[in-house]
């Protein structure tokens, strides 16, 4: 089956920007040249341009057009998102690399997130995420370790996490309700960096996140589980828009 225009639109852009030919600040073809070029509708060409926008490709400015971004990976601020579907946006390929999978008691700290007695048995995870561009070129993006309550996933240990997410498998399980994050930056210690491949003096961008699910077959919401997010911070950066319409 051929590949829907508007991804064929973006793989066209994605090349000229990873091949160096269109830089960072350099203006992208409009919509109507993008049309007329592939010869599709302005919404497929729009389409195209939206998503690789909110991917962090792009940046628009209003009433100047839409030019190259500065080529930093961004997630979402904003929304929960997956970090295979963020990479996938962007044309690349997401890999894991499964670090630490079994359980442990559960720190004061984990205990008080997932709402349970300290010392309670709770699953762990720690995965390495990588992101390979259309070059073949490997970096790693993401230190995940997430705890997890073994009642709303007694088979977390069993999982494959090289081929599905922790996140996906948890979202199947229960699906997000509701979520509580926060950001910090903090100096990454000797595992991180060379799980990061980044010096002692590259701070990591932390984002911790408690999410909430609905229990199967209910409305009822109950915690699911509390990771711990690490990215090199001269690699990755957070954003979003935020449309105010006051009624």
């Amino acid at each position: 089956m051929a590949a829907p225009r508007f991804e064929t639109i973006k793989k066209h852009i994605i090349a000229k920007v990873e091949k160096g030919q269109w830089q960072p600040g350099d203006a992208v073809p409009s919509e109507n040249l993008l049309a007329e070029q592939f010869s599709v509708s302005r919404m497929t060409a729009r389409r195209a341009l939206t998503e690789l926008t909110d991917a962090g490709v792009l940046q628009r400015i209003q009433g100047a057009g839409t030019f190259v971004a500065e080529q930093l990976p961004t997630g979402s601020l904003l929304e929960i998102r997956n970090i295979a579907d963020e990479i996938t946006e962007r044309g690349h390929r997401h890999l894991a690399e499964v670090l630490e999978l079994t359980e442990l008691p559960a720190s004061s700290l984990i205990a008080a997130q997932l709402g349970i007695a300290p010392d309670s048995v709770v699953f762990f995870s720690r995965l390495r995420h990588f992101e390979e561009d259309t070059r073949n070129q490997r970096h790693a993006i993401q230190v995940e370790e997430r705890f997890v309550l073994p009642a709303v996933a007694p088979d977390y240990l069993q999982q494959d996490f090289t081929t599905q997410t922790p996140s996906a498998y948890l979202s199947s399980l229960s699906p997000l309700s509701e979520a509580d994050h926060w950001v910090e930056a903090v100096m990454p210690d000797s595992a991180l960096q060379a799980w990061l491949n980044i010096s002692p003096t590259t701070p990591c961008l932390k984002l911790s996140r408690r999410t909430m699910g609905l229990q199967r077959g209910r409305r009822k919401k109950q915690i699911v589980n509390f990771a711990m997010l690490y990215h090199p911070g001269d690699k990755y950066r957070l954003g979003g828009h935020l449309v105010n319409n006051p009624s």
